[in-house]
């Protein structure tokens, strides 16, 4: 049996150097993340498939959350990848915060240190801003603004979620997390500060997209799109 499988090794080492190589880049240079729900809606759509910078900010151990080197600094605003605080489960989000921000939330309305962000309203039918099928209510798409930070971003008033919070200071080494989708993300709101170590990448282009309500079809103006 360990005679076969050294046989096979051999007869396919290359491939095996191959294979160890790309698990490598994965892990150290860039990947790839499967965007599975509408939370960073409409930024991200369920069915993208995004390219994650994995040294954007950090050079790491590869297989491990260890820094070797700080590259950058993370940047309000930035849509990062993540695993989560909770569950180790990586996730996607939009970076709100950094180490020693005070922030705060009043229905809505996202406010870091002192500063109201500004919303400008923007009709749901523009471009892919459809309407979501999963959720019938009001649903309101804004421009958020604050400082260099401008995104689009949607809530759903009606909905029952964390449209109030803090104030919270951002404690050193961390950072917060909070989706597009305000009122349909498990964000910094339920999962807690994320620290650095455990950011795993920026996200600045899509790969491509597949759209599971056209019988996953790509999204072919979504393909190479910058986010």
């Amino acid at each position: 049996m360990s005679l076969n499988i050294r046989k096979l090794a051999a007869e396919n080492k290359g491939f095996l150097v191959f294979l160890f190589g790309m698990v490598l880049m994965r892990s150290a240079l860039a990947d790839w993340y499967l965007v599975p729900s509408s939370s960073m809606y409409p930024t991200l759509l369920e069915g993208d498939r995004v390219i994650c910078d994995r040294i954007a900010y950090d050079v790491k151990l590869p297989f491990t959350d260890v820094i070797l080197k700080h590259v950058a600094e993370p940047q309000r605003g930035d849509v990062v990848t993540f695993a989560s605080p909770e569950d180790g489960v990586r996730l996607v989000k939009r970076l709100i915060a950094v180490p020693g921000d005070v922030v705060e939330m009043r229905n809505e309305r996202l406010i870091i240190n002192g500063v109201e962000a500004n919303y400008q309203a923007i009709e749901k039918d523009a471009g892919h801003l459809t309407p979501l099928r999963e959720y019938p209510a009001q649903q309101l798409v804004f421009r958020e603004s604050l400082g260099a930070m401008q995104h689009e971003m949607i809530v759903m008033p009606d909905r029952a979620a964390m449209h109030t919070f803090g104030p919270v200071t951002v404690p050193p080494g961390q950072y917060m997390m909070l989706g597009d989708n305000r009122d349909n993300s498990k964000d910094s709101r339920y999962i807690g500060m994320v620290k650095r170590e455990l950011i795993t990448g920026q996200v600045k282009r899509l790969l491509f997209s597949l759209d599971g309500d056209r019988y996953y079809l790509p999204r072919l103006e979504r393909i190479g799109s910058s986010v």
